[in-house]
């Protein structure tokens, strides 16, 4: 099956593959913690029943999607020693402290209260378990906050120097911490996570509403998801422009690249809606585009100069046709999170929002819209920093450490099956919880720990028994 392809591009592959799984599950814990929080501290502040319901209902679906970027994340770590070992060389001693960073002060973080906020609220008291849960949420934050430092230093390095053994050696964290381009990813990865939360949020909601317009706790969820692409989807844009600009400056060949520019415009660029890139003649043929309408886009001026793909290196430019589609489907998809948004305000103000079935329809068809969304960000983030991990500084091929294609072959294909097994079956389960009423009781999951080895036998709980649902708390 990948006959003829090198041990790089195998374990780019794989690489890929893996990522592309794991980056769906914080994408999508992030916001729910947040969410959570939210919940928790709205039915502590009201005592309304429905607050607690939706609660209940998210935090087990949490806990399973928190698992699952667990265990994806961790197999990603085991390829910088088995296929990028050059890579984890040369760059340790700046990633590396980053990497723990993130694991003592984020990850420690959030799954030390994650069993207080779960199974403790009777045990703790109602403040306790407050701050439980928005430690998870402040956990998830930091975790994203780290591993985006991470990856912003590869795109944009700064604070380090080069030993005599081709080490990458910290001069200044501040730098290293807080490089040019770490600010303005920040933003635009947690917006595109509380986007992804409140469109599933927003997609499980209207699903029950076409069942039972009546639902109250389906109407909370709806509503509460549906403030959240009016608010955020335009801030999401203005972010995501300010992003572009910073990637302009600090990474050209990526832009030229996402905007299908192989040749230098010097009198303003056009804004190329699509096409189809063509690598041999360096031309986007069957193009439909706006004259001039890029320039002022990036420059803020009709007539500025944007250099094209031909002021760079054929060996250093990054591959166009994947840019080209990748950033159109990400932004194409922001403008429709946008427009779902307008259009659900527009019901709000009717006396709609519950009542507009086709408005509850398109909100389920963009329930996993958010996830494309993250997936095609994050290929234009990666795919446009090569041919280098470290921009400009270290290339891929010169990062790979020296293993045979059919050795990443093999694992590749365990990856594959593996993965398509038992995160298949996770999400199964995930749509399966989502698909019921939140006011279920358990989602068919035991409402409390169970004691999985020892010698003393396992207190015996009866599904059907939860925590007292008004607990008086402190």
């Amino acid at each position: 099956m990948f006959d003829g392809l090198t041990a790089e591009t195998l374990a780019r592959m794989q690489f890929a593959f893996t990522v592309s799984f794991h980056i769906i599950f914080p994408a999508f814990s992030i916001g729910l913690a947040s969410y959570l929080a939210v919940l928790n501290a709205q039915w502590l502040r009201t005592r309304d029943e429905t607050y607690y319901t939706l609660f209940e209902y998210w935090k087990k679906i949490f806990a399973v999607a928190f698992g699952m970027g667990v265990v994806s994340g961790i197999v990603m770590s085991y390829q910088f020693g088995t296929n990028w070992s050059v890579f984890s060389d040369k760059t340790g001693p700046v990633l590396g402290p980053l990497m723990a960073y993130e694991v003592l002060s984020a990850f420690f973080l959030e799954a030390g209260f994650l069993g207080i906020m779960l199974f403790g609220r009777a045990r703790v008291g109602d403040r306790l378990h407050m701050f439980a849960t928005a430690m998870v949420a402040f956990g998830t934050l930091m975790s994203a906050t780290w591993i985006l430092s991470v990856n912003s230093w590869m795109q944009t390095p700064a604070g380090y120097s080069i030993n005599e053994v081709g080490q990458f050696v910290p001069e200044d964290w501040w730098q290293i911490v807080f490089n040019p381009s770490f600010p303005y990813r920040l933003v635009h990865m947690v917006l595109a996570a509380f986007l992804t939360t409140a469109l599933v949020v927003g997609g499980v909601g209207a699903l029950h509403l076409l069942r039972d317009k009546t639902d109250v706790a389906a109407r909370r969820m709806f509503s509460m998801a549906m403030w959240m692409p009016i608010v955020v989807a335009p801030l999401q844009i203005f972010a995501g422009d300010m992003h572009g600009l910073n990637t302009l400056e600090h990474q050209p060949a990526k832009v030229m690249a996402m905007e299908g520019h192989y040749d230098s415009h010097p009198e303003g660029a056009p804004l190329i809606l699509f096409g189809l890139p063509n690598a041999e003649t360096k031309t986007i043929d069957y193009a439909i585009e706006i004259p001039k309408l890029s320039s002022l886009i990036l420059k803020h001026d009709l007539n500025a100069p944007l250099a094209g793909l031909d002021t760079i290196p054929d060996e250093d430019e990054p591959p166009v046709a994947i840019l080209f589609w990748s950033f159109r489907v990400m932004v194409g998809l922001g403008f429709a999170m946008a427009g779902l948004g307008l259009w659900s305000l527009w019901g709000r103000l009717r006396g709609q929002l519950y009542d507009s079935r086709w408005l509850h329809r398109a909100s389920i068809a963009m329930g996993p819209m958010g996830f494309v969304a993250v997936l095609a960000g994050w290929i234009t983030t990666e795919v446009g920093r090569q041919p280098f991990t470290v921009y400009g500084l270290l290339r891929t091929s010169d990062s790979l450490a020296p293993v045979s294609a059919p050795a990443v072959a093999a694992s590749l294909t365990a990856f594959v099956i593996v993965y398509f097994f038992i995160f298949g079956a996770g999400t199964f389960y995930i749509l399966r919880m989502m698909n019921k009423a939140p006011a279920t009781r358990n989602l068919g999951l035991r409402d409390g720990p169970v004691r999985a080895a020892g010698i003393t036998p396992a207190q015996q709980v009866d599904p059907d028994i939860t925590d007292d649902p008004t607990p008086q708390g402190n």
